[in-house]
């Protein structure tokens, strides 16, 4: 497999394969809303846009980067999320890098979004597709934040089926700067445990794809093909 990393501003063309990855902290909390009961969600291009789809459907439920804000139910959190009942919920989410990631590759093929904890689902998933050639979307830090760019490789390694030790991995998203604000407080709207949980390894069981659905992204779960059916193909 033919893996490219780059970050949004360097995407100039449409990738046929895309896995946009932000580990801290978009795609977390969109794993944590699935595993909280959420049937979809709904990404965001602008502040505005994410309101005004809450206004015309109050029942969703609305969240951002940063601190609490009127409008929006709550913030870009993990720690903060795993509390929240979103059985049969629709969320929508608007965040500084992960949604932007996701809806500036929104024409490609297959679009994936990822970090540590659907690491090998989404690998899997990359593998049952026979993908030749896939573009790793590294959406923090203008693709140099080394939490996303640990886990785009990572991912990589794992859907070219080659071994990988995933502690070196999780030890540089650890000590990334994103890591560090989040555990300094620099980041508002954040939890103590949201570092922590960022790094959960395969925590859920299932991939996230992103497809255009009535002219909005919308992101589901996917189940992971299965090592048995890997094989059997």
């Amino acid at each position: 497999m033919q893996a490219r990393f780059l970050g949004i501003t360097e995407l100039v063309e449409v990738p046929s394969v895309a896995v946009v990855v932000d580990v801290m902290r978009a795609f977390t909390v969109a794993a944590w809303a699935f595993a909280q009961g959420a049937e979809k969600i709904v990404l965001a291009e602008s502040l505005d846009e994410a309101l005004a789809l809450k206004t015309r459907r109050p029942d969703w439920v609305a969240l951002k980067d940063g601190p609490p804000a009127p409008g929006f139910d709550t913030v870009n959190s993990p720690g903060l999320l795993r509390s929240i009942d979103l059985g049969g919920r629709t969320v929508v989410q608007k965040t500084t890098a992960g949604t932007v990631g996701a809806l500036a590759v929104k024409e490609a093929s297959l679009v994936l979004c990822a970090g540590f904890v659907v690491a090998e689902a989404t690998a899997r998933l990359l593998r049952a597709r026979r993908c030749d050639s896939v573009t790793f979307v590294v959406t923090g830090e203008d693709g140099r934040a080394d939490e996303d760019l640990a886990c785009a490789q990572y991912i990589a390694r794992r859907a070219a089926g080659a071994g990988a030790d995933a502690a070196e991995f999780l030890r540089r998203a650890d000590a990334s700067r994103a890591a560090a604000e989040l555990r300094e407080g620099v980041r508002q709207g954040a939890h103590p445990d949201d570092v922590a949980l960022c790094l959960e390894l395969d925590r859920f069981p299932f991939a996230m794809v992103a497809t255009p659905e009535d002219s909005l992204m919308v992101l589901r779960p996917h189940a992971a093909p299965s090592p048995t059916d890997e094989a059997s193909r």
